[in-house]
C-alpha cells in the first residue's frame, strides 16, 4: 500500500491546522514538511518550530521532514528534538553525507536522501546501506505546484535495480492519475501537494491511492 504524505507547503498558512486535520481525517499516513533556507533553493519556508508544533498537535503522526539546506548537518539534533520522524538531506551537498546519514539514524530518525532532477541515481549507490528511504524529485525543489515530469520517475526503477529494498518516495506533481505508473516502478511513499489540498474529494482520492 502506498503511504500518502500531504505536503503542508500547499496548505493555507493561516488555516494550517484545518487543512492538516482534513488530510489526516481523509486517511493521510504521514505529514511532509519542506524546510528551505533560501540558499540551497531560491525560496524560504518553515523551520524546526513548525515541526515541533505539528508533533505536539499530532504526536502519533510521522513527520517527514525534507531539508533543502546547504548545511543540514548542523540541524540534526534540533529537528530530532522537534519530533521529526524522517529526515531527508540532499545528494548534492558538499558536506560529509555518510556521516550525516549515520547521525540522523543515531538520533532515532529514519535517514533519507533526495535527488534533484539533474542528479543521476547512480550517485547514491554508495549511500544505500545507510538509507531508510530515497526521495526522488520529479521537479526542481523549492516551489510547490510544478507539473509532474515522468522522465525523472524512471530513477525509481534504476534504484530498485541496484538492489535497494528500502522505501522510495516521490515528490513533484504527484496525483491520483500518475500514481499507478509510479507504483509499478516501485514507489512506496507519495508526497502530494496541490493535487490533494485543492481536490474536491481528497478522501475519495486517498481511498483510491491506498487501494493501489
Amino acid at each position: 500500500m502506498i503511504k500518502i504524505a500531504p505536503s503542508v507547503l500547499s496548505a493555507d498558512i493561516l488555516n494550517m491546522e484545518r487543512d492538516v486535520n482534513k488530510m489526516l481525517e481523509g486517511g493521510a499516513d504521514w505529514i511532509h514538511v519542506d524546510i528551505m533556507d533560501g540558499h540551497f533553493v531560491p525560496n524560504l519556508s518553515y523551520g524546526p518550530s513548525l515541526v515541533e508544533a505539528l508533533h505536539k498537535r499530532y504526536p502519533e503522526v510521522p513527520l517527514d521532514v525534507h531539508l533543502m539546506m546547504d548545511n543540514p548537518q548542523y540541524y540534526i539534533d534540533r529537528f530530532a528534538r522537534s519530533g521529526a520522524s524522517v529526515l531527508t538531506i540532499h545528494a548534492e551537498l558538499h558536506a560529509d553525507i555518510s556521516d550525516t546519514l549515520r547521525r540522523i539514524r543515531a538520533r532515532g530518525m529514519m535517514s533519507s536522501i533526495a535527488l534533484r532532477p539533474g542528479t543521476p541515481a547512480e550517485s547514491i549507490r554508495g549511500y544505500l546501506p545507510l538509507l531508510d528511504m530515497v526521495l526522488v524529485m520529479t521537479v526542481e525543489p523549492g516551489f510547490g505546484g510544478q507539473p509532474f515530469n515522468a522522465g525523472m520517475a524512471t530513477k525509481v526503477a534504476e534504484i530498485r535495480k541496484m538492489g535497494y529494498t528500502g522505501l522510495i518516495e516521490v515528490d513533484g506533481g504527484v496525483s491520483v492519475k500518475n500514481l499507478p505508473y509510479l507504483r509499478e516502478l516501485g514507489v512506496d511513499v507519495a508526497v502530494m501537494g496541490n493535487s490533494l489540498f485543492t481536490s474536491e474529494d481528497p478522501l475519495g482520492d486517498m481511498e483510491k491511492i491506498h487501494q493501489m
